[in-house]
């Protein structure tokens, strides 16, 4: 009996333990139920923005960001967080929020362009981006933002293009005047009138040139060179080049040697190729002190995306400074301004190489040490695989490879006289 009844007693307190713990269970269910959630936190976009909003937020272009009455973000497009405007929900540039506030406030429409820090550099770089807010609806405010950066980089370069073609044309148009002045006044000495004369040929051939290098570098970036395509050698190439050459090496007595290997073709626009190479050559030449050597040579080298011709024009030159060597290739740049009076150089012939290197698909580098020379090297695609590549037509800013490597000596068997 007593046993029964120890039972009966441990089954009593057993089913009273388990209720105990089901009505926690439930009280516990129903207080996780209550409990807001993050996804909660966030209204229901479809249910929030008006009609169609949402899909035309998503085809914009510019980066879209829907604030409600409290600033909470309802809408964000990936544009946005990937400049920074949006963290943790909430917009993150103080100006756009103080805009928005005013907006919802009175209803105008507000714009202001800004400079935002760009995110993940320590280089203090800005982002420059015009902000649009106005009211969606009664109770939302849009804001769109657009990056202007790429516009403005653009903008200055359009703007230093300008200011140094105006520069540049000024000096010899100036010179032609003046000494005109000069043949003019010494009409009596005929002595004069010569020397003058002669100086007035050399500032007209140093404004042809400079107006001819605008013409090529701007058919370099607007035309497509694959269009007017053929295989072109590029023996033929580097003979050219050294014919273009041969009068201002033989008055220095410089030495131009063409080796490499032989039968390599290139295919191409054959002007724009024998441009690019010419200006390489020249530029050598010009660089070089009398009784050096130029040597030109090229060869095959194997790639991922098929073979590629390498043209390599070393000089035994003054040489780039580590500094300079970074800006060889901007438009107007040079590197010793007052040999480049001297030689009539425009400070365009490298920009024009690097646009015909781009628009081949290929690239063109610079090794130099100073004092020893410089080696300038085109690498373009070997005629056989070109059909089928793609080259890389970008802007005319495409960024170029330096290199700070040591380099073999350029073979260079052959003297051409």
């Amino acid at each position: 009996m007593d046993v029964d009844a120890a039972v009966a007693a441990a089954a009593s307190i057993a089913g009273l333990c388990t209720g105990v713990i089901a009505m926690l269970a439930f009280r516990w269910s129903e207080r996780d139920q209550a409990r807001p959630t993050r996804s909660s936190m966030r209204p229901d976009v479809n249910a929030v923005l008006p009609p169609g909003v949402d899909t035309v937020l998503s085809v914009l272009r510019s980066s879209a960001v829907v604030l409600d009455e409290s600033d909470n973000v309802v809408k964000a497009s990936s544009a946005a967080y990937a400049l920074g405007l949006v963290r943790g929900g909430k917009l993150s540039v103080d100006p756009m929020l103080h805009m928005a506030r005013d907006t919802r406030r009175d209803g105008e429409i507000r714009q202001v362009e800004l400079d935002l820090p760009r995110r993940g550099t320590g280089r203090g770089e800005a982002l420059a981006v015009s902000a649009r807010v106005a009211p969606l609806g009664s109770r939302l405010v849009l804001l769109l933002v657009e990056d202007l950066t790429e516009a403005r980089r653009i903008e200055a370069v359009r703007r230093d293009f300008v200011a140094n073609v105006s520069h540049e044309l000024k000096t010899p148009t100036g010179a032609l005047s003046l000494l005109s002045e000069a043949v003019m006044d010494a009409s009596d000495d005929p002595e004069a009138v010569t020397r003058f004369a002669g100086r007035m040929q050399i500032e007209a051939t140093r404004l042809t040139n400079l107006v001819q290098e605008l013409i090529d570098l701007s058919r370099v970036q607007n035309d497509d060179p694959l269009e007017d395509a053929e295989p072109v050698r590029v023996d033929e190439l580097v003979a050219e080049a050294i014919d273009r050459s041969r009068h201002a090496a033989s008055t220095k007595q410089i030495t131009m040697a063409a080796g490499g290997a032989a039968g390599l073709r290139i295919w191409g626009n054959r002007g724009q190729l024998a441009a690019a190479l010419g200006n390489l050559v020249e530029n050598a030449v010009n660089y070089s002190a009398a009784r050096t050597r130029v040597g030109i040579a090229g060869r095959r080298v194997s790639a991922p995306g098929g073979d590629l011709i390498e043209i390599a024009v070393t000089d035994q030159g003054i040489g780039i400074s580590e500094r300079d060597r970074e800006r060889v290739f901007e438009r107007f740049y040079r590197v010793d301004p007052a040999r480049s009076r001297a030689t009539g150089g425009t400070g365009l012939g490298l920009a024009i190489v690097k646009h015909v290197a781009a628009s081949h698909g290929g690239e063109v580098t610079v090794w130099s040490s100073e004092g020893q020379g410089s080696t300038f090297t085109l690498r373009l695609p070997e005629a056989a695989a070109q059909r089928v590549r793609k080259p890389a037509t970008g802007p005319y800013e495409t960024t170029q490879t330096v290199e700070t490597t040591a380099r073999e000596p350029i073979p260079a068997p052959e003297v051409l006289p």
